[in-house]
């Protein structure tokens, strides 16, 4: 299969291109200069496999939560490149992502994934990994005060993402003794993103290009 990936829900930009097996990708911290670069990560990782957008079997992107500029970003590329060529979308969690992203660099089993929403607020998540290896969300994604969150599983949990960082103090307390650590400064990006869009590939999770649309979490997107 032959599948190009990217988020830029964060302060990360980032794409990937896995063809049968094997995975390039591109990512930097860029706040505010994801419109510039986004595109010239998925060209250079295009002609590097000498490959065209027609010839992709699909495309995935992160679809939130997240940066609400960010996401719609990611949404119009992604949109372009699928009416242009003809090829179905996978939208994938950027919590869900986050928590892939712990799996893979960290193996971390369970995660506790946390973006800033800024507000003094958190895009929250908890999963678990499944026995294909692919994070499975154990509670709605939701949006809260980092007072607010809650687990509704026991056991010890990892947490990675921008909301441990600004909020890190208060969600420990909070929710002692179940983290065991955490790491905040860890983004989404795009090479975890392979393995949940292969799985939602292979269970018809996918969408034509009218359809990849954002998720804000959010109510009221200013």
């Amino acid at each position: 299969m032959k599948l190009l990936a990217l988020d830029t829900s964060t302060e990360a930009c980032s794409c990937a291109l896995y063809l049968d097996g094997a995975i390039e990708d591109r990512s930097v911290i860029a706040p505010r200069e994801h419109a510039n670069l986004i595109l010239q990560q998925a060209n250079e990782l295009l002609t590097e496999a000498d490959l065209k957008p027609t010839q992709l079997d699909g495309l995935a992107f992160g679809r939130g939560p997240g940066s609400f500029t960010g996401l719609r970003i990611a949404c119009g590329v992604i949109q372009g490149i699928a009416f242009a060529a003809d090829i179905p979308v996978a939208p994938i969690s950027s919590l869900a992502t986050l928590a892939q992203g712990a799996y893979l660099e960290l193996g971390a089993e369970h995660v506790l994934a946390a973006i800033d929403a800024r507000m003094r607020e958190v895009y929250w998540g908890s999963y678990v990994i499944d026995n294909q290896g692919i994070m499975l969300c154990q509670d709605e994604e939701r949006v809260c005060a980092p007072q607010a969150v809650s687990l509704s599983t026991s056991g010890q949990w990892y947490g990675v993402g921008s909301g441990w960082a600004t909020y890190g103090d208060i969600l420990t307390e909070k929710l002692e003794p179940a983290v065991q650590g955490y790491q905040g400064e860890k983004y989404p990006q795009a090479r975890a993103i392979i393995p949940l869009a292969l799985a939602a590939f292979q269970k018809g999770q996918i969408v034509s290009a009218e359809k990849a649309l954002p998720v804000y979490l959010r109510n009221q997107v200013v």
